[in-house]
């Protein structure tokens, strides 16, 4: 009896801790990006076979699907939101692709980004500025960052892309930074 109950008490400890809200500050509420404007955050980010590319604060993993679906990128999405994070993780499993598209439940400002070719964010604007030290001081030379709708704060775009319609009747704009 003991040891059943030792045996249960390790594992509700072992899935608190899976289903646990990480510690970190939420840096933008959940808006997915509709399929559309995420092939052109991957198509303007260059984004080749084999690539490693991190989704800052993934949602429900759309991009980090595509990019390992699609584009066959070593696909990584960072989420602080429990149930988005155990949504994709599902969705990723379910389409068997867990080998090249991971979520890491974590905050975004706590990561380390330095084996990325490719960044995708959708951040509002202050939340931008509080990841721009960390990708400063990370990323390597060539490293492409593609902002959805808010630019990163003192960067200057090599590009700037303008969607007047994403299929939904609302417009983006896309920023590509190149380190």
């Amino acid at each position: 009896m003991k040891l059943l109950a030792a045996g249960l008490l390790m594992a509700l400890t072992a899935l608190a801790q899976i289903t646990a809200q990480p510690a970190g500050e939420k840096l933008a509420p959940y808006y997915p990006t509709p399929d559309t404007i995420v092939e052109r955050m991957l198509e303007l980010g260059q984004l080749k076979p084999g690539e490693k590319m991190f989704d800052l604060g993934s949602g429900d993993g759309r991009i980090v699907i595509m990019a390992a679906r699609k584009y066959n990128a070593d696909a990584t999405g960072v989420e602080l939101d429990t149930d988005l994070y155990l949504s994709s993780q599902a969705k990723i499993r379910k389409l068997g692709i867990e080998k090249t598209a991971r979520i890491i439940h974590g905050d975004i400002l706590t990561q380390n980004y330095s084996a990325a070719n490719l960044i995708t964010v959708y951040l509002l604007p202050e939340s931008n500025i509080k990841a721009r030290p960390i990708l400063e001081s990370q990323l390597k030379k060539g490293t492409r960052i593609v902002a959805h709708d808010f630019g990163i704060g003192g960067w200057t775009p090599v590009k700037t892309v303008t969607i007047p319609d994403d299929g939904e009747g609302r417009s983006h704009t896309l920023f590509l930074y190149v380190r």
